[in-house]
């Protein structure tokens, strides 16, 4: 419950500037406003918000096609429009255009479940944010597919049944691309498609619905749709169908336990509550989302990097930081954080899934995009394809980078930089715009009375503390824009072409800049980084190193070993008979030097064991490497021979801190946790 207590008192400064070079005489009203949460008693009136009797949203996602993603974020697309996603179509068995189910009007055919709509929903949207006609052309293969193969009955895609019961998880990620691309294109097929849809739903009986393991966990995933196109119709039945499947869906809303402790289910499926919170109204569905929250994480989660352990399973004994997650795991985190910031208002969401975003799941690929890894570890000096069960829970070569491997992340990975960027700008209430997850590029939408503006956001963040807004727009107009202030940021300040806004600011607010914008007029953010120690005492003591929103991790030399992509492949995963793997090939990682140390650090003034060493923006516009690292930091450690590969083949568990130790004091460097392949992230402390 923690988390809840950011909800806070309002903090009012108005502030009223006079500028130089004004057209008029007359002074220029600006009105700053710090605030804990905003306030969500008005409604968005040039975007699709919650309809009543649903909670009023506090964010409101823009239409797909809102935000242009520029800088790094941009690069990450492209290289993936290059790499595995917009190439697994000549990979991947599952999305093979022969004997596919999803091209069969009776959902007939060898290849057809969950794979598909994985893909395409990251797949499409980067297409569109990208505005390639190639990858746009290509979904809309799909799509009109899909539209054009409903059944007489409403139903559609494979037909998927499990011990007599019609599977219908298997739509639901298709449901998601759907509702992408009619904010893309607004298709007029799609609002009645998805109608007749639901009123099938809603005919299936409580016995049948939502009966196999994976529709079970992830009901809440389906609510949502109900929830986008009730808010587009206002069909009541809808609200009858959204209650039933909350009914049928897992008890995500046990005091101290989970359903089930899959990793993936865990991500997705602890915002089901929180979501049928907007049509209960109940504090309790709301409260049992935060407490899914802490309670994984208070277990699993002593770890940096925003996630917990759990490869595949979370076990009672494997909470060391040695244990992973899938890189479906950390999508489905990052995209529940998106969407709870809009359910709850509370800034805590956009911290959780920077920390993802820039801490684990940039980590989780080869540096060029074509092959990634099923498991991702804070503590991780060894990425190759032997079996390292029961040390992991999997059994097979899960840590391999392999573009063949598997059925779900090789497909699920997509989404994840493609909404992080989407979800980078929102709406608000009062019809402004707010910046949420710092990021290069632009959004363009309606404003105030309905003047449509762009914003051009130029930034090197996370690697560097500034973040620059250009305003551009046809003819003065006033709305609030709103700048969300990180927790770890002490001193952060504002100007407004060029003069400061004196505001009183602590971290984890919202700053409310209003007044009348003209074209050209520049806003200057600055977020101060500090350096932090942060100890995980429930985890032997150990400690990582944040600079700003970033965690650092020991640099381990990376040795790259090319293997055969098919033979090193997961067991379950199938590819098309002309994959070429060596056009595609996998990579063991090996460490070419020692991992095992424990840090120095100054109990009293931790932040002065480390030293701050900025270097050039790499040429190919990629941070998350070690050799184009904007930051690296400098530290002092010590060897510690007896943490050593254990019979597993992984890194023993971390001893206890503080660690006596004779051996040599040695300089260390620390590189980004996102940009480490190999990487020690929670560190023993020398004593």
């Amino acid at each position: 419950m923690k988390y809840l207590n950011s909800i806070g008192k309002l903090v009012c400064l108005s502030i009223i500037l006079n500028w130089a070079g004004m057209e008029t005489s007359s002074a220029q009203v600006i009105k700053a406003t710090v605030l804990k949460k905003i306030d969500n008693g008005q409604i968005n009136a040039h975007y699709v918000s919650n309809r009543a009797p649903l909670q009023k949203a506090y964010f409101v996602k823009l239409p797909v096609g809102s935000i242009k993603a520029g800088g790094w974020l941009k690069k990450a697309l492209e290289l993936q429009r290059d790499g595995l996603t917009g190439n697994l179509g000549e990979i991947s068995i599952w999305l093979s255009k022969t004997n596919n189910a999803w091209l069969n009007k009776e959902g007939k055919g060898e290849y057809g479940w969950e794979e598909l709509p994985y893909w395409l929903k990251g797949y499409a949207n980067i297409g569109y944010m990208l505005g390639d006609k190639k990858m746009i052309g290509e979904a809309k293969f799909w799509i009109d597919a899909v539209l054009n193969n409903q059944r007489d009955n409403g139903d559609f895609g494979p037909a998927v049944e499990r011990k007599g019961n019609r599977d219908l998880w298997t739509n639901m990620p298709m449901l998601w691309c759907l509702q992408s691309y009619y904010e893309y294109s607004k298709d007029p097929r799609v609002i009645p498609f998805m109608t007749k849809y639901f009123r099938y739903q809603l005919s299936v009986p409580d016995n049948k619905l939502l009966e196999d393991y994976w529709e079970n966990s992830r009901g809440g995933d389906n609510i949502a749709s109900v929830y986008w196109l009730y808010n587009r119709t206002g069909d009541k039945f809808l609200l009858e169908l959204a209650t039933r499947l909350d009914q049928n869906t897992a008890d995500w809303r046990q005091a101290n336990n989970l359903p089930n402790w899959h990793n993936v289910n865990v991500a997705q499926c602890f915002r089901e509550p929180a979501t049928f919170y907007l049509q209960s109204h109940n504090p309790q569905d709301l409260a049992a989302t935060y407490n899914d929250f802490e309670l994984i994480r208070t277990v699993y989660g002593q770890v940096p990097g925003g996630m917990f352990g759990a490869d595949e399973n979370a076990r009672k004994g494997y909470d060391d930081p040695r244990q992973a997650v899938e890189t479906c795991g950390m999508v489905e985190q990052m995209t529940s954080d998106q969407m709870l910031l809009g359910i709850t208002g509370d800034r805590f969401w956009a911290e959780n899934c920077e920390d993802v975003a820039f801490n684990t799941f940039s980590a989780a690929f080869m540096p060029d995009y074509k092959s990634l890894r099923y498991l991702t570890a804070p503590n991780m000096v060894i990425s190759d394809g032997k079996n390292h069960n029961p040390g992991i829970d999997n059994s097979g070569p899960f840590l391999m980078m392999n573009p063949f491997s598997s059925r779900c992340c090789q497909h699920n990975h997509a989404a994840g930089w493609v909404y992080y960027a989407e979800n980078s700008w929102m709406g608000t209430p009062d019809n402004g715009l707010v910046a949420q997850l710092y990021t290069e590029g632009q959004v363009n939408a309606k404003v105030g009375s309905g003047t449509r503006v762009s914003i051009t956001e130029t930034t090197k963040y996370p690697f560097k503390d500034q973040v620059n807004f250009t305003v551009n727009t046809a003819k003065s107009v006033s709305f609030p824009l709103y700048l969300r202030i990180p927790t770890w940021c002490k001193d952060a300040s504002v100007k407004i072409n060029g003069v400061p806004v004196k505001v009183s600011s602590s971290t984890g607010e919202y700053i409310r800049l209003a007044k009348t914008w003209k074209n050209g007029d520049k806003v200057t953010l600055h977020l101060p980084m500090q350096l932090k120690v942060r100890q995980w005492a429930k985890n032997k003591n150990s400690v990582s190193v944040n600079y700003g929103p970033l965690t650092y991790s020991l640099k381990i030399e990376e040795k790259y070993i090319k293997e055969d992509s098919k033979k090193t492949a997961i067991g379950d995963s199938r590819w098309q008979v002309g994959a070429d793997p060596e056009k595609w090939p996998s990579y063991e990682i090996h460490p070419a030097s020692a991992w095992n140390y424990g840090l120095i650090v100054d109990e009293k003034h931790p932040e002065n064991s480390f030293k701050i060493i900025h270097r050039e923006w790499p040429k190919d516009d990629n941070p998350f490497t070690n050799n184009g690292a904007p930051i690296q930091l400098v530290a002092k450690g010590k060897m510690i021979p007896e943490w050593t590969v254990d019979q597993y083949g992984l890194c023993s568990v971390l001893p206890q801190s503080p660690v006596k130790n004779s051996e040599p004091v040695t300089q260390l460097t620390l590189v980004p946790m996102g940009g480490a392949r190999l990487r020690i992230s929670s560190f023993p402390v020398i004593q």
